[in-house]
C-alpha cells in the first residue's frame, strides 16, 4: 500500500505542475502618450463582452466606456491588446481596476492624444498586506497578486519584463 502512495504521489504533482496558470504572450513594448503611460490615450466603448481568462487582464461587458492608456506594439505570437480601466455603473467594484483587454473588442469613440511613446511593457507581483494573496482583478481568488506596473502600482518585490 505504501508503494503504492509513493508512485501515485509524483503523478499527482505532475498532473497539478500542468494545470497550473498559463498566461497569455504579451508584448515586449506598448505605446502611450508620455514615458510613464499617465494620460488617457483615447475613449472606447466596448462592442462585446469579455471575460478576462487571467489577472493582467479585465472584465469588459458590451456598452461599457474604457479609458485607454496603452497600447500593445504588435508582436509575433502576442496578440493584439490595449491597457485601460473600465468606466460605468455595471462593475463599480472593477472601475478603476486598470488592465489588458483585446482591441478588436473595442471601438474608439474619442482620441484625446496620439500614442507616440514607446515604452517596455512590465509586469510586477507582490503579496498584499491583507487577506493573503490575490489575484488582480478576479475577487475572492486566492493565488498570486499580479499588478501593471505603471502609474497605478509602485515597484514591488519581483518584476519581469514580458517575453
Amino acid at each position: 500500500m505504501a508503494r503504492l502512495l509513493l508512485l501515485f504521489l509524483p503523478g499527482l504533482v505532475a498532473i497539478c505542475a500542468v494545470c497550473g496558470i498559463f498566461m497569455d504572450k504579451l508584448a515586449s513594448k506598448k505605446l502611450c502618450a508620455d514615458d510613464e503611460c499617465v494620460y488617457t490615450i483615447s475613449l472606447a466603448r466596448a462592442q462585446e463582452d469579455y471575460n478576462a481568462p487571467d489577472c493582467r487582464f479585465i472584465n469588459v461587458k458590451k456598452g461599457q466606456q474604457i479609458y485607454v492608456y496603452s497600447k500593445l506594439v504588435k508582436e509575433n505570437g502576442a496578440g493584439e491588446f490595449w491597457a485601460g480601466s473600465v468606466y460605468g455603473d455595471d462593475h463599480e467594484d472593477e472601475m478603476g481596476t486598470v488592465g489588458y483587454f483585446p482591441s478588436s473588442l473595442v471601438e474608439e469613440q474619442h482620441v484625446y492624444q496620439e500614442a507616440t511613446k514607446e515604452v517596455p511593457t512590465t509586469v510586477s507581483v507582490s503579496e498584499q498586506a491583507r487577506g493573503g494573496l490575490r489575484l488582480w482583478g478576479h475577487a475572492g481568488v486566492n493565488s498570486a497578486s499580479c499588478h501593471l506596473q505603471d502609474v497605478w502600482s509602485k515597484p514591488l518585490a519581483l518584476q519581469w519584463v514580458l517575453p
